[in-house]
This record gives C-alpha cells, structure tokens and sequence, in this order.
C-alpha cells in the first residue's frame, strides 16, 4: 500500500473551511490541485454520501482517469473519497485549534499495479510531495479568499 499524509493549519475559522473545501468542492478541488486537467460532476445536488465524480489528472506527466464517490460526509468535521474505476482512498479532516482549523489530507493506493512495483519508492515520494502540496494549495487559496476571524473581545482587545 502507498499512503501519504499532509496537515495544515489554516487561519480560519472551521465552519468557512470546511465550506470552501467539501460543500465547494466542485468548484474548488480542480484549483488546489492543478494536476487536475478535466472534472465532472455525476450526481445532482448538493454533496454527501454517494456523491460521484470524474476526474482526468495528469501526474509526472501520466494521465489517468478515474471515477470516484464520496465515501463519508460528516459535516464540519471529515470528507472521504474512493475510487470507484480504479481503488483508491482519500480523507480530509478538519480540526478546531483555537480560532482556526487545521486540515489534515491522507491518500492511500491499496495496490501497486506490477509494472510500477520496481518504481515503488519513487512513486511514494511523488505521492507525499503531492500531498504537501495540496494541503499548501489549500492552505493559500483559504486564506486568501475567507475572511479573517475576528480575534478582538467585544471591549476591542485581541483575544488570540
């Protein structure tokens, strides 16, 4: 199995967060990981549980097409994915730390194909620098588009 993990902490309240990165999705996954080349929606309305999508990505200059499904939905707190044409897992977690949130990316490849198997380790190392990356990306785009906390009391006095 290849699994890479990668965690952030964001300067931003956890409700807009977890906004801007599960019930947003759609609009927002193919911008925090520019591999993506092509994203389509297959289900109607909002996302949960069973929610389908396709992606084309193009990684190291590979290009692989998958259709997955969310897998679990636990609003504020947890958004998982699974490969449904090809397997894999993915989990993004959101944690409270004060005034901000802290996001928290795992990947998991159950299965190497056998022709890959010889590139095993160069193939974990591209998967966690994406992972870095991704939670970076993330990391930018939130902060800069989600407005601040307000960290003063109600007598103007910082409270962070």
């Amino acid at each position: 199995m290849i699994k890479a993990q990668a965690s952030t902490l964001i300067r931003r309240p956890p409700a807009p967060v977890f906004e801007f990165v599960a019930d947003n999705f759609h609009r927002n996954y193919p911008r925090w990981s520019p591999e993506v080349k092509q994203f389509q929606v297959l289900s109607e309305g909002a996302i949960r549980t069973g929610w389908r999508a396709r992606q084309v990505r193009v990684d190291v200059g590979r290009r692989t097409e998958a259709t997955f499904r969310v897998s679990g939905y636990e609003p504020g707190r947890r958004l998982s994915f699974e490969g449904i044409s090809r397997p894999f897992r993915v989990d993004y977690r959101f944690e409270p730390v004060h005034h901000h949130t802290r996001v928290t990316f795992t990947f998991e490849l159950p299965r190497l194909e056998l022709m890959w198997r010889p590139f095993e380790r160069l193939i974990r190392a591209t998967v966690q620098d994406s992972a870095e990356r991704l939670v970076q990306n993330v990391k930018r785009l939130a902060e800069a588009e989600l407005p601040a906390p307000d960290l003063r009391s109600p007598s103007g006095d910082a409270l962070d």
